[in-house]
């Protein structure tokens, strides 16, 4: 069973899209849209702009649900989803290729997520770290034992395990983990702030709104969210997942092996980069992964 997965912040490259923009008519009219329903010329900052450029949170997200959900629409009637899933962002790119969200909505709600993430981050600055070489169990007792708020953010996949919340707070868990062994490093990252911790949750409670009031549909196949790692076809229930998100940590490798145990045997990338079939590959040797093809 064929299985589709949708990279998140952090997959985007300079020109990214350019080709697809060049080369099909559906594209170029996806691209134009966005331009006016965002306000700016994302399309040029996507073939354009530097890597500083894609690297702000207000272009980064919806440039990365572009590139993911146009190219579901131009695969056509090769795009045939048994299971959706999508990481952090990606989420949203799933929803969208899986029909819970139109276009017009899905991008809506990207661009106000990364707004509301941005003043999030700039009322209370916060941090990620990698923490690479021990068990998910160690690294959230680490985290519970630290003064301040730092939890458990993205379960990436075995032995990887991304930490989230107040900076000083970061910094005593990253030497914490290398005492207790992170084999080979417990990394601050180069991110605007605290993803997936509490210091989200002026970003949900804005989200929350924007979300309760958009038109959810049917999903044309079951959609594994992030806050569950569970397959999820009600809408409501997506709704509320998606809300909780913000604050909640993406449980990818659950996700993943929960996909696998409900039939998945190929998993392919839908949207820039590769970033995602090497976690499957690290969360199950056997796996078939791939990127999309057009």
């Amino acid at each position: 069973m064929k299985a589709y997965i949708f990279p998140g912040q952090g997959a985007q490259f300079p020109g990214m899209g350019k080709e697809l923009y060049e080369n099909f008519s559906l594209a170029k009219k996806r691209f134009e849209q966005a331009n006016k329903l965002l306000g700016f010329d994302i399309s040029s900052i996507m073939f354009e702009g530097s890597k500083e450029d894609l690297q702000q949170t207000s272009v980064t997200q919806p440039a990365v649900f572009l590139h993911s959900v146009i190219l579901s629409e131009i695969m056509g009637e090769d795009f045939q989803p048994k299971m959706v899933a999508g990481h952090s962002l990606g989420e949203f790119s799933a929803l969208t290729a899986a029909g819970a969200l139109s276009f017009e909505d899905g991008l809506q709600l990207v661009s106000q997520r990364a707004q509301a993430m941005q003043k999030a981050c700039d009322e209370v600055p916060g941090t990620m770290a990698a923490v690479l070489g021990l068990e998910d169990a160690q690294v959230e007792d680490v985290c519970a034992s630290i003064t301040g708020t730092v939890v458990a953010a993205n379960y990436n996949c075995p032995g990887q395990l991304v930490i989230s919340g107040e900076l000083a707070a970061v910094e005593a868990a990253c030497e914490a983990l290398k005492e207790a062994g992170a084999r080979r490093r417990a990394l601050v990252l180069p991110v605007g702030g605290a993803f997936h911790s509490p210091l989200m949750e002026p970003a949900r409670q804005e989200l929350a709104e924007a979300i309760q009031s958009t038109t959810f549909h049917d999903p044309r196949c079951r959609i594994y969210q992030n806050v569950t790692g569970q397959a999820v076809m009600e809408k409501e229930v997506i709704k509320n997942n998606l809300i909780a998100q913000l604050t909640a940590p993406v449980r990818w490798t659950q996700s993943v092996q929960q996909m696998i145990y409900d039939g998945a045997t190929s998993f392919t990338e839908v949207g820039p980069g590769k970033v995602l079939q090497g976690l499957v590959r690290k969360i199950n040797g056997e796996a078939s992964v791939s990127s999309a093809e057009i």
